[in-house]
């Protein structure tokens, strides 16, 4: 049976085995990003990494929408600890620090240690950005949209988008919609490698996340961990200081009882069974 947190107000989660699912759950804000969202989404992240059972996240938005970024109650309170007492130094470190807390709820989808999936509808717009591109992987719905809204805010995007974009659709692409703030419809975004596949709606997009999910969970949990640390590690590393990291990490996990059970199931041609 799955596991629920009923306490939270801006998410739901599902820790089922060996799928989780985490749903942002404002849909009469479009899934807007409140100052809640930012305390519980890495406190949902954390319960996702401590059930020994979870091999693959699935994150996907309540409603007609993933998420329209940030709220605005979350940009009032930036204004408002700005113009807190004790002068103007003391009201950015203030806001310093909430930008890096922000950084930091994303950035638990990185250091997760298993894939974390987004499954996207409708607006992915400012924040929802950041977060879809915090992921492993993305899937969207025809009727998605992806917008990096903030440069109409006057706000130079702040929790990864400049970081993260980038790696995946490139250089040029990614200054342009951050510049432009265009909207890129879902067949676009596959083809630029904004997202791996596009489904024709919202039922079909969650079958399929599911689906691929399932097909990850059926993999050794040991590699696809090692997969993930690997791949992020090189992301942000030299070539040569990415195949030193990879080579040291096989030399300490190459001979183990997965790559044992790996070896037997294809050798006795049947389906691999791995411990969690």
């Amino acid at each position: 049976m799955p596991s629920t947190t009923p306490n939270r107000t801006t998410l739901n989660l599902e820790l089922t085995a060996p799928v989780a699912r985490l749903v942002i759950n404002r849909p009469e804000k479009a899934n807007a990003m409140n100052l809640a969202f930012w305390e519980e989404f890495p406190a949902a992240l954390r319960e996702v990494g401590s059930h020994p059972k979870c091999r693959v996240l699935i994150v996907s938005g309540a409603g007609r929408h993933f998420s329209a970024g940030i709220d605005t109650d979350a940009l009032v309170n930036l204004a408002r600890i700005a113009q807190a007492p004790g002068g103007a130094a003391r009201g950015r470190e203030a806001v310093h620090a909430f930008i890096q807390h922000a950084q930091a709820a994303f950035n638990a989808i990185e250091t997760l240690r298993v894939p974390v999936i987004a499954a996207i509808h409708g607006a992915c717009v400012g924040a929802g950005v950041d977060l879809a591109s915090s992921c492993d992987l993305r899937l969207c719905s025809a009727d998605a949209h992806f917008c990096v809204k903030e440069v109409d805010l006057a706000v130079v995007p702040d929790v990864g988008t400049l970081h993260r974009l980038p790696h995946l659709i490139g250089y040029g692409r990614a200054l342009r919609l951050c510049y432009t703030a265009e909207k890129v419809d879902g067949a676009t975004a596959e083809r630029i490698g904004l997202v791996e596949q596009v489904f024709a709606d919202h039922d079909a997009l969650m079958a399929g996340a599911t689906a691929l999910a399932q097909t990850i969970a059926a993999k050794s949990p040991l590699t696809v961990r090692g997969i993930k640390r690997n791949a992020l590690f090189a992301r942000d590393h030299s070539v040569a200081d990415g195949l030193a990291y990879t080579a040291a990490w096989n030399a300490s996990t190459l001979v183990s009882n997965d790559a044992i059970e790996a070896m037997s199931a294809y050798t006795g041609k049947r389906a691999p069974n791995f411990k969690d």
